[in-house]
């Protein structure tokens, strides 16, 4: 009887051995991102495990009591990432997001990654936003950055029509991305100098905000996530930090109606400084109101 030569079977890889507990590797890293000096090692060690290996941090702890592995191939990502982690790369830049109240944002080199404490900033716009008498407040976002305050403002908000500026290209490449991923249909993006900007406004304007580059020249930032990875024209403010603020009150004075609201965010120290800036130029009822951690964050001023 003749021979009849099978048929050839499909090949397959063969799925990469379990290695490693994933609770071991959540310990290694959490050590080893602590030696290096990381303020938050855990978080940022099981922000990366859940990233290398798909799973949300729920579904991590769910693994850690279940005893379950993870493969070689996590297990050699996830060693790639604590390096990064540890020379103090911006956990943001390795995982490609920032989150920002409700928002999931796209952030990496050439563009500020909003922090926690920007979040009661915009609390203080969208709070004056919602108690506008018109069906269609105005605000405006000066130095956008990422776009974090101006799509906050427009997703909370969704009856304000709400304009970012931005003057740096790789910001504004930033703010572009998230804009559109965002689809707020009620958020415009602009790409201008915050002097000039926005002429077509003039007057019009509800609440002006602006998280501006307020770090005196001469000062070094502590963090290396920020001394090494955030864009200096997103950092540095003139001799006393201050100058961005100036040129940004110009621009809000033009731009805002009467009784509108400026919102600035700024150093724990320059509360004092910009208040009488803003009342030297004719702003009333200038006040300084302070972070979750009682630091002077933010100052508002009525045009």
């Amino acid at each position: 009887m003749p021979h009849t030569p099978s048929s050839p079977q499909p090949s397959s890889s063969p799925s990469p051995e379990p290695v490693a507990l994933l609770s071991e590797l959540r310990d290694s890293a959490v050590e080893r991102l602590a030696r290096a000096g990381v303020p938050s090692p855990d978080v940022d060690g099981e922000l990366l495990l859940g990233h290398v290996t798909g799973l949300g941090r729920g579904e991590l702890q769910a693994a850690f009591i279940t005893g379950r592995r993870a493969d070689a191939d996590a297990a050699t990502a996830l060693e790639s990432l604590l390096e990064r982690r540890a020379a103090r790369e911006p956990l943001q830049h390795i995982l490609g997001v920032a989150w920002f109240r409700s928002l999931e944002l796209r952030v990496g080199p050439g563009v500020f990654v909003p922090r926690p404490e920007t979040e009661g900033v915009v609390q203080i716009a969208i709070d004056a936003l919602r108690q506008v008498p018109t069906p269609e407040p105005v605000a405006v976002d000066l130095g956008t950055g990422s776009g974090a305050i101006a799509l906050a403002m427009a997703t909370e908000v969704p009856n304000a029509r709400v304009h970012a500026v931005e003057a740096s290209v790789d910001a504004f490449i930033w703010a572009r991305e998230n804009f559109a991923a965002v689809d707020a249909s009620n958020a415009r993006l602009v790409f201008d100098d915050m002097g000039r900007t926005l002429p077509e406004l003039d007057g019009t304007v509800d609440v002006v905000i602006s998280n501006p580059p307020y770090v005196p020249d001469d000062a070094i930032p502590r963090d290396p996530e920020v001394r090494l990875f955030d864009p200096a024209m997103a950092l540095y403010g003139g001799p006393d930090g201050l100058d961005l603020v100036r040129s940004l009150e110009r621009t809000a004075h033009r731009l805002l109606r009467e009784g509108g609201l400026l919102v600035i965010e700024h150093g724990e120290l320059q509360g004092a400084d910009i208040r009488s800036i803003l009342t030297e130029r004719g702003w009333r009822a200038a006040a300084t109101h302070v972070d979750l951690t009682l630091r002077d964050r933010t100052t508002t001023a009525v045009r």
